[in-house]
């Protein structure tokens, strides 16, 4: 338990190199990749419940241990936690795993610093089969634990690539092939207008700004241009995780689209 709750510390989770992860659909996906689970916690009142994740534990010889619900709920981040808890090994990856092959479709946060924003982010471009995740140089901690939950286990789906440098993974996305595109309200073209020139059915790296102030016009100038969501009703602006949402879901429709 000593050498879990001091993983509740950046410092601590980078120095390590082992983060938490909290409630079934984060430890399944764990699990299902082999070598990222260290250690299994399991509160004590609910051990009959998450048997199944204790079988497929124990088959990988991940270290398994039944610990009082009140200990257990010192290291849970939510107000109901579901009992079940793993250290796992960090899992992202460099930029040249992350670009290599033919990717397609790849999302990358610039200066997000909202945990359930890039959490949510991740799950989105798991949804919808991002070949990718880039995190930039001043974003929020990957593993924080709010980030950890707000992903529901798509972080251990898809390469991951955190304290990115924007100028280099937008250089290594053009030799890659992809198209850059920012993601902000005051692009002159919308995602309408892309999918009907037909750009969204090529591969695109879209660029994400951070929450309060978008992309900093340095950052705008190395985008090709900035795509806008057309709004049609009162709303000044869409939460970043939604309206990331809605350019993967364009960007995969059109990409699997009849040509």
């Amino acid at each position: 338990m000593r050498s879990a709750r001091r993983l509740l510390r950046r410092k601590e989770r980078e120095a390590a190199g082992e983060f938490l992860a909290e409630g079934r659909q984060a430890v399944a996906g764990a699990l299902a990749q082999p070598g990222t689970v260290i250690d299994l916690l399991v509160g004590a009142d609910v051990v009959e419940r998450h048997q199944d994740l204790l079988h497929v534990a124990v088959r990988a010889d991940v270290r398994v241990g039944s610990v009082p619900p009140a200990q257990l709920a010192t290291l849970a981040d939510t107000v109901t936690p579901q009992g079940v808890l793993a250290v796992c090994r960090t899992v992202d990856v460099s930029l040249d795993e992350a670009l290599a092959g033919e990717p397609r479709l790849v999302v990358l946060c610039d200066q997000v610093r909202d945990p359930g924003n890039l959490g949510t982010v991740v799950r989105c471009a798991d949804a919808f089969g991002a070949d990718a995740v880039l995190v930039s140089r001043g974003s929020v901690d990957l593993y924080n634990a709010k980030t950890v939950r707000a992903s529901t286990g798509s972080l251990f789906h898809l390469p991951v690539v955190v304290d990115v440098d924007l100028a280099e993974a937008v250089s290594r996305a053009r030799t890659a092939g992809l198209q850059v595109f920012g993601a902000d309200g005051g692009g002159h073209g919308t995602v309408d207008d892309a999918i009907a020139s037909g750009e969204l059915a090529r591969p695109v790296l879209w660029v994400l700004g951070n929450e309060a102030w978008g992309l900093p016009s340095e950052h705008v100038a190395l985008v090709d241009r900035l795509v806008a969501l057309p709004m049609y009703g009162r709303a000044e602006s869409l939460n970043l995780s939604t309206a990331a949402a809605v350019f993967l879901y364009a960007t995969a429709t059109a990409q699997r689209a009849p040509s």
